[in-house]
């Protein structure tokens, strides 16, 4: 027997379309299309591209890109906290919020410098905008300790890093009033951080990513960089963490969506590239993690996947945004090769879940 469910258009805050940069990996037509077949109606993506999106004519580029992909899908951009995202200097963020940028993010690049991100928050704050921060700060690190890291002699990334990124965020956040969003977070102790921060009152929300929701290094038994990312996969004890954060409605859903050529995840932990792709997964591993294991209601997950990411996105920036319908049943088996994303870094191929995207589903409210 199969249920249908209807919900205003699931939208996911963190997406790497390639687009300027690798199109081998991803162009924004077919990130469009993994987004519509895996039942999302609008994405942000992410200024990681080259070059890196820190000007209106960039924010511009992708939206004419998108004109030509899929309509139903809404893409939205993010722009740079930084020139270049190198952080060293803050971006015209005046400019870029005019042209529409979603928020300020250099995700795949902590902002180090306390003076840097200070003067980006309190202009952030001005414009009534979103900071978003990749808690990590540079590591040579590709993994959190665990069996496999030691067997195989890798260098590991400890679980304070994210910690001591987030402490600095939040006071910075006390400091100018500015909202925070922090991405992809991935330890108990970067949950606790924010779980206390919003019990202070301060405006800081957080995402968790699928991967980090179903997996962790603690199972991890072969070299395989399907399985590397940033923040790594965290212990056990962090993934119960993360799942309770969301089932109290402190952390939303986003997928880090980051598609690779083969050849940059072919070098196993030590050489090889961050990052899997999820836009047409995430749907049936959220809802199999968090409904059917974890007992989350149906309406709350799907207010993660919607009301949460639309809290931190501009006023209007989704009006008339089209809905999202799923059918949960007899499991059906991931198929990579059915994929619409260019690329196939995932390790999700063969697994089961129960609930998916209703085909064509992402479509107007009549």
């Amino acid at each position: 027997m199969t249920t249908q469910f209807r919900f205003p258009g699931f939208i996911d805050v963190h997406v790497h379309f390639r687009d300027p940069g690798v199109p081998e990996a991803e162009t924004t037509a077919s990130g469009l299309a993994a987004a519509r077949r895996g039942g999302f109606a609008a994405v942000v993506t992410m200024p990681n591209t080259a070059p890196a999106c820190d000007s209106p004519e960039l924010i511009a580029y992708q939206r004419k890109a998108a004109e030509c992909g899929r309509p139903e899908v809404v893409l939205l951009p993010s722009a740079c906290i930084t020139k270049g995202r190198r952080g060293e200097e803050v971006a015209d963020l005046e400019s870029l919020a005019a042209a529409g940028a979603a928020f300020f993010t250099d995700d795949g690049s902590y902002v180090a410098a306390d003076r840097v991100m200070e003067e980006a928050m309190k202009r952030a704050a001005a414009l009534g905008m979103v900071v978003c921060q990749h808690a990590l700060p540079k590591t040579d690190g590709v993994i959190r300790d665990c069996a496999l890291a030691r067997r195989l002699g890798l260098r590991t990334v400890p679980a304070s890093a994210e910690a001591d990124a987030i402490r600095r965020d939040l006071s910075l956040c006390r400091a100018t009033g500015c909202r925070l969003h922090v991405q992809h977070i991935s330890t108990a102790e970067g949950v606790e951080l924010v779980r206390n921060a919003r019990r202070e009152g301060l405006p800081v929300t957080a995402e968790a990513t699928p991967h980090h929701l179903l997996l962790t290094c603690d199972d991890l038994a072969a070299d395989d960089a399907n399985f590397k990312m940033a923040p790594p996969l965290g212990t056990r004890e962090d993934r119960a963490e993360l799942r309770k954060a969301v089932k109290e409605g402190l952390l939303m859903f986003a997928t880090d969506h980051a598609p690779h050529p083969a050849a940059a995840k072919s070098g196993g932990f030590a050489a090889a590239a961050n990052g899997i792709v999820g836009l047409e997964t995430a749907i049936p591993i959220t809802y199999g993690v968090m409904v059917e294991e974890e007992g989350m209601p149906v309406e709350r997950w799907a207010a993660a996947w919607h009301d949460m990411p639309l809290s931190i996105l501009p006023p209007g920036a989704c009006e008339g945004l089209c809905e999202t319908a799923v059918e949960t049943g007899e499991p059906h088996v991931v198929d990579l090769g059915s994929f619409a994303t260019l690329s196939r870094n995932c390790p999700y191929g063969g697994m089961k879940f129960s609930c998916w995207p209703v085909a064509g589903s992402v479509k107007s409210h009549p």
